[in-house]
């Protein structure tokens, strides 16, 4: 069972990295993911009472998820068990859902089209592209913040988008895939805090922070491996330095990890102030010594070391089924 899962695992990672999300696709036919929103949003409208105070919203919110998780992972366990009646038809059904649920191709697409605008319509085409992935208001951010903002990106969803799912589903299968992409889902939606969210989503948020936790650390052994099949052992080890040195500055539990060794393998800055909503946060930069202005070649060098990085985890999964065929 433990071989199965691992090269259905492998299958998945090479038609995601090949096919992605097809907007044609998803234009005919419901994401998933769309289904868990609905769902999160079907218990928001019903529990999340501002007539209820704090204790009640966060024992409501930690009903909410723990409802939702349960439910994701019975969809899960029908979904394995009628692609395990299938055979081998079942087995590239299942390696085509998991795909569905990672994002390499489509995360890296979507990062390159920011340097793409900056190269041909400039700082504003920049601001453009780059809203579509992150939540800081554009228009403060010059070009350098607008490229930084990019692989920052990149480096946060690598590892909840692509290494957490693979990690899930390694140790649980569909069930583990679709509780995990259901909490991942949750923490977005009601996991922020906002007056509306800040008790009922608490359950949530604390959830996905455990969740994301192992993935965060092995994303960073993934980037070094990326940036020393792409850059060098030096990069590699320098990503794994500043990992350590500066994942705390990161106001996420997790997020740092990954954004600090993809700023070592790059020799850039990352984080510092930036503005949400017209408020503006101030944090630290991570990775101070690096340089300060990043530029469209610099998010040219990102998705380098992160197609590296998948696909050493690609391999280290091919390792691991291999390994465990033999026994």
């Amino acid at each position: 069972m433990t071989f199965e899962i691992f090269l259905i695992l492998v299958v998945a990672l090479v038609i995601d990295r090949l096919v992605g999300d097809p907007d044609w696709l998803w234009e005919r036919v419901t994401h998933p993911v769309v289904f868990f929103g609905k769902g999160i949003g079907l218990l928001d409208e019903a529990l999340n009472r501002a007539s209820a105070g704090a204790a009640a919203l966060k024992m409501r919110g930690l009903a909410a998820i723990l409802l939702l998780l349960a439910a994701s992972i019975l969809v899960g366990v029908v979904f394995h068990r009628l692609f395990d009646v299938l055979g081998a038809i079942g087995f590239l059904l299942e390696a085509i859902v998991v795909a569905v649920f990672l994002a390499q191709k489509s995360l890296a697409v979507h990062v390159i089209r920011v340097a793409e605008a900056l190269r041909q319509n400039g700082l504003e085409g920049g601001r453009a592209a780059v809203s579509m992935i992150v939540g800081r208001d554009p228009k403060t951010l010059d070009e350098p913040g607008v490229c930084r903002a990019a692989i920052e990106s990149l480096a946060e969803n690598f590892s909840d988008g692509v290494v957490a799912p693979a990690l899930w589903y390694a140790i649980a299968g569909l069930p583990g895939l679709f509780a995990y992409k259901m909490l991942n889902t949750a923490d977005s939606m009601i996991g922020h805090k906002s007056p509306k969210y800040l008790h009922f989503g608490w359950a949530s948020a604390r959830l996905d922070d455990l969740a994301n936790w192992p993935a965060a650390r092995l994303s960073i052994l993934l980037v070094a491996a990326g940036a020393h099949f792409k850059r060098g052992a030096e990069e590699a080890r320098t990503a794994l330095e500043v990992a350590r040195r500066d994942h705390g500055l990161h106001r996420s539990p997790n997020s740092g990890w990954p954004e600090a060794a993809m700023a070592g393998a790059l020799n850039i800055q990352l984080a510092g102030p930036r503005t949400y909503g017209g408020v503006k946060v101030d944090e630290p930069m991570i990775n101070e010594p690096g340089r300060s202005i990043v530029t469209p070649e610099d998010i040219d060098a990102a998705v380098s070391v992160f197609y590296g990085a998948c696909s050493a985890m690609t391999l280290a999964f091919a390792v691991a089924a291999l390994i465990a065929s033999l026994f």
